[in-house]
């Protein structure tokens, strides 16, 4: 892999770390990036669109696809979309943590998450040394509150996790430590989208 083909970040920058299948992207990814990057005090973020999720038995759309959808919709000039697990050759996201602390040993990353994949987060491959290695930024809409605080995750680290009027502070925070925040949500998902046509071969998301 050459170095230069992955992004550029500067030493002490905080950049935050968004991933999934993106399959495909919509206006809820572009709105959990911006208020995650607001709440948490990021400099940047970078999207990992996966090669595919291992929590799904169908696969997703082609990569160069759900890339090209991503990079079409989200224009901002803090954010990058990258394919990092398919330069790395890593789908576990513990194992992509590792491989960027490793070409990164300067510069802070934070996990971002929806608070749907915090309620789920304990039967991800070694998520407990996701939580061990980076700062975690979980943004919440108001029905996923009780299943994502009750989580087996949110109970293991309960005493790590920094509250929420101190959220800007979790970029500079030492691993394990998390926050969790709530924000308006964009009533939006890639399953309804799918679900209803609106997703294929040369068709862009909304």
């Amino acid at each position: 892999m050459l170095r230069s083909a992955i992004p550029y970040a500067r030493p002490g920058q905080v950049i935050g770390l968004f991933g999934g299948s993106f399959d495909p992207p919509h206006q809820g990814h572009v709105h959990v990036t911006l208020e995650a990057m607001k709440a948490f005090g990021l400099d940047r973020v970078w999207w990992l669109v996966s090669p595919g999720n291992p929590l799904k038995a169908r696969g997703p759309a082609p990569l160069a696809q759900r890339l090209a959808a991503a990079r079409a919709l989200m224009q901002h000039p803090r954010v990058e979309v990258t394919d990092v697990e398919a330069l790395t050759e890593t789908r576990a996201t513990a194992d992509t943590l590792a491989e960027l602390r490793r070409l990164y040993p300067k510069v802070r990353f934070v996990w971002i998450m929806g608070a749907d994949n915090l309620a789920q987060f304990h039967k991800w491959k070694d998520w407990q040394r996701i939580m061990d290695s980076v700062p975690v930024g979980v943004i919440a809409r108001p029905g996923d509150r009780i299943s994502a605080r009750m989580s087996p995750a949110a109970r293991r680290y309960a005493k790590y996790r920094i509250d929420g009027q101190a959220r800007r502070l979790l970029g500079r925070a030492e691993a394990p430590a998390w926050c969790f925040v709530n924000v308006p949500m964009v009533d939006v998902s890639s399953s309804q989208i799918r679900a209803r046509g609106g997703w294929g071969a040369g068709v862009l998301p909304e």
